[in-house]
């Protein structure tokens, strides 16, 4: 849970190395929103020690088209780590604004793997 002075985004994300059965750690996210005019960043962090973000972006949202980016092939490189993905998009959509989006990653060099937690 978030200290108290701190509130939860109403998308977080969890990202487990499913090479090293650890967290990820330091893996720099950025979650944008979809407009009439494009994308636009609202938020963005980077994984904790736990491999979790969770003020990744506003504590409410607006239903809608969703994404998260996040830079797996700098967090495999400061490992000397070969991958075959030097970015990881998720899409997704946001329909009920009263509930909270979980999107976990899994990641290894050559594999990826997200679902809707909660």
């Amino acid at each position: 849970m978030p200290a108290a002075n701190e509130e939860r985004s109403q998308i977080t994300t969890h990202i487990l190395d499913t090479g090293t059965g650890r967290p990820a750690s330091g893996v720099k996210a950025t979650l944008e929103a979809k407009s009439a005019s494009g994308w636009q960043e609202i938020g963005s962090g980077s994984t904790d020690a736990d491999g979790r973000i969770k003020n990744l972006g506003p504590v409410q949202v607006e239903a809608g088209h969703y994404r998260i980016s996040f830079e797996t092939g700098a967090y495999f490189g400061k490992q000397g780590t070969e991958t075959f993905f030097p970015a990881v998009t998720i899409d997704f959509f946001v329909n009920d604004v009263a509930e909270h989006y979980h999107v976990p990653l899994l990641i290894s060099p050559f594999a990826y793997s997200t679902y809707r937690g909660s």
